[in-house]
């Protein structure tokens, strides 16, 4: 019997529809076909995992509040300019310098911090801030990266953005 109020065919407790068909072996044989002519790339696949083994509810997610490949006004000429990001949460505030070089930027307030550079299915490379929340690394990020701060008991994680 057809529920006019959904569109969908009741199922019942032993997963078939009420003309016999089972919709649980149905949904495994599509997942298998989507398995076999559609597979994830291992790399996509492995970044999901580590992106969701990231999930920290008590993280608190900083929001990107300035690029300058956005926001910033070319400068006619300049070459090879670093790439300068802002990120905030609540009263947090990052800035960092992107370069070929690798990364430099600043926690505000200024705050001693372990801040790790997230890449995708690299492992975390971890830099700490000083007093003043000046950190550095000399491993420029390829590809997507984040920031994971760790001030005190609190931990910030910037948004992911593409090198």
């Amino acid at each position: 019997m057809h529920d006019e109020a959904t569109g969908e065919e009741p199922v019942g407790e032993d997963g078939f529809a009420d003309d016999g068909f089972d919709v649980e072996l149905l949904e495994e044989e599509l997942r298998q076909a989507a398995a076999i002519l559609d597979p994830v790339p291992p790399q996509l696949r492995q970044i999901a995992v580590e992106a969701y083994a990231l999930h920290d509810l008590d993280a608190r997610i900083a929001e990107l509040t300035f690029d300058s490949v956005v926001d910033a006004i070319p400068v006619r000429g300049a070459t090879d300019v670093p790439r300068m990001l802002t990120f905030r949460a609540g009263e947090v505030t990052v800035d960092v310098e992107v370069t070929a070089q690798g990364l430099m930027g600043q926690v505000l307030p200024p705050q001693q911090a372990r801040i790790e550079v997230l890449g995708g299915p690299q492992t975390a490379t971890p830099v700490m801030a000083d007093d003043m929340g000046r950190f550095s690394s000399d491993a420029p990020p390829s590809g997507p990266f984040a920031l994971r701060l760790r001030t005190g008991g609190e931990i910030v994680v910037t948004e992911w953005l593409r090198a």
